[in-house]
């Protein structure tokens, strides 16, 4: 089950997504069950699992991971298209595992991208304003 939650007008909603089969997604919006069909079939892509706010804080770094050569390094990609609203980081921040790197607006909601590991900055593929397709790189850790 993957859980979202948005901001719509103002009004927010907790979104469950409990399973898609096909074209058939079934969720709860804020407590209310719905089926829902869409236009196309919806691919699943494999479950990535972020630390949420509610865990356990996870333990120092002993040291931060030197930057990695151009191309290397754990790749920050977008879920989806849309379009950069903001960039929070920099070539040369340290961040950590669930750090927000980049906020992007698709379907005209705001959506969180946050880093999955622990390290260092090493390139910012994108800026404010830039239109992203789905898997588009957009922040390098090292």
């Amino acid at each position: 089950m993957k859980n979202f939650k948005f901001k719509i007008n103002g009004t927010d909603y907790n979104v469950d997504i409990n399973e898609v089969e096909g074209q058939e997604i079934k969720l709860n919006v804020n407590g209310t069950d719905y089926n829902v069909t869409v236009d196309a079939e919806v691919k699943q892509k494999p479950v990535v699992k972020r630390p949420t706010p509610k865990a356990a804080p996870a333990p120092a770094a002993t040291a931060a991971p030197a930057p990695a050569a151009s191309g290397a390094g754990t790749k920050v990609t977008t879920p989806l298209p849309g379009t950069i609203l903001d960039v929070f980081v920099n070539v040369g921040d340290k961040v950590n595992a669930g750090q927000r790197v980049v906020l992007l607006e698709a379907m005209k909601m705001e959506n969180n991208i946050e880093c999955d590991v622990a390290g260092t900055v090493t390139e910012v593929k994108c800026r404010k304003g830039d239109s992203v397709l789905e898997g588009d790189v957009l922040v390098v850790i090292g």
